[in-house]
């Protein structure tokens, strides 16, 4: 019986031994490649809780970590233009998915502005996203060429030679989305990440074959509760679907849209710079014109910066979490993310 049961833990030393070595880059996503994983393994974080995905130093073994990886799962350069040099390097082997690239992912435009327009909305219908999905494989070159377009085009039309502070502000929001204008925050949308986990499932049952059913599985029973959290969410915000708000950056679009719950305006561009008097000043005079109710920070950055906005308004604050900051990395992180979400924009705004 010693022997027996020796060997039995051998084969399961060999069997875990086979599961592949994953990486992956923010809360969020380490959250669904956990919940294809399963009970078979667990990934590796690199970016740990509380920090900004826009700026950040590899521990050693986060590096080592992503040194041995077989699967790396990222963001992209517009959420992380840091960490590709790093991949490049320590992960040349390594099969690397950048989720946005996925074929069926819905991807957004930034917004321009400190306040969002309301034909903003209108175009981009939160029950219907087929016109916005993007086609990685036809269409590389031709986003590299409207890439140059866009950029010409943006400074013509804002005229920001003019405007010092302004092009400031607009460097630093290029700097937070992607090389083709889109807006880098996609995970915000659940049906991204339902399309993401049969993306993961399938990347995984290539590396483990022995265990794809099992990761096939997993990203079914993800994607079953992703639906029911989606009709849940929807619910929990028609109460106060009337009610305005803003938020602290440009975060949010894909939360609104999959909802149809949308954001006045922000007060800072990007989540990597702080906003200037003149685009403060800008959102204070939104904020009389609409009767904002509430403007929401974030937890890992200052909240005076809320409060001097909303200083001699009748608007509350409030904190709302996109990255899932306070919540122990896994599995459970991200429905209850969005879960928090919607909790605080209700709690809020009622």
């Amino acid at each position: 019986m010693i022997l027996g049961t020796a060997s039995l833990m051998a084969l399961a030393g060999v069997a875990k031994a086979e599961v592949p070595s994953v990486v992956a880059d923010i809360p969020p996503v380490h959250s669904l490649v956990a919940m294809v994983m399963g009970d078979l393994g667990a990934p590796d974080l690199l970016v740990q809780p509380g920090a900004s995905p826009h700026g950040y130093s590899l521990r050693p073994s986060e590096a080592r970590a992503l040194e041995r990886a077989q699967a790396v799962f990222w963001m992209g350069t517009g959420l992380e233009p840091w960490l590709e040099k790093s991949i490049d390097a320590l992960a040349a082997d390594a099969q690397v998915i950048e989720l946005p690239e996925i074929d069926g992912t819905t991807e957004l435009e930034f917004r321009e502005g400190a306040t969002f327009d309301a034909h903003d909305h209108e175009h981009e219908d939160h029950a219907d996203h087929d016109d916005h999905d993007h086609d990685h494989d036809d269409h590389d070159h031709e986003h590299e060429e409207a890439h140059d377009d866009e950029g010409h085009d943006h400074a013509d039309d804002h005229g920001h030679d003019d405007h010092d502070e302004h092009a400031e502000e607009d460097t630093a929001h290029h700097e937070d989305h992607d090389e083709h204008g889109h807006d880098p925050h996609a995970w915000l949308d659940p049906q991204n990440a339902q399309v993401w986990l049969d993306a993961i499932a399938k990347e995984l049952a290539a590396l483990d074959p022995d265990n794809a059913a099992t990761y096939r599985a997993n990203a079914e029973a993800g994607k079953a509760e992703l639906t029911g959290l989606i009709a849940d969410i929807s619910a929990q915000l028609d109460p106060v679907r009337d009610r305005t708000f803003v938020v602290f950056h440009d975060a949010y679009h894909y939360f609104e849209n999959r909802f149809a719950f949308y954001a006045s305006g922000s007060i800072s561009l990007s989540d990597a710079s702080a906003p200037s008097p003149a685009r403060i000043q800008e959102v204070q005079t939104k904020i009389q014109d609409l009767g904002v109710r509430c403007a929401f920070a974030e937890p890992q950055y200052d909240p005076d910066l809320v409060q001097t906005v909303f200083r001699g308004t009748e608007a509350k604050s409030g904190v709302i979490d996109p990255l899932g900051a306070d919540l122990a990395p896994g599995a459970t992180l991200y429905p209850q993310m969005l879960r928090n979400l919607a909790t605080g924009l209700v709690d809020c705004l009622k």
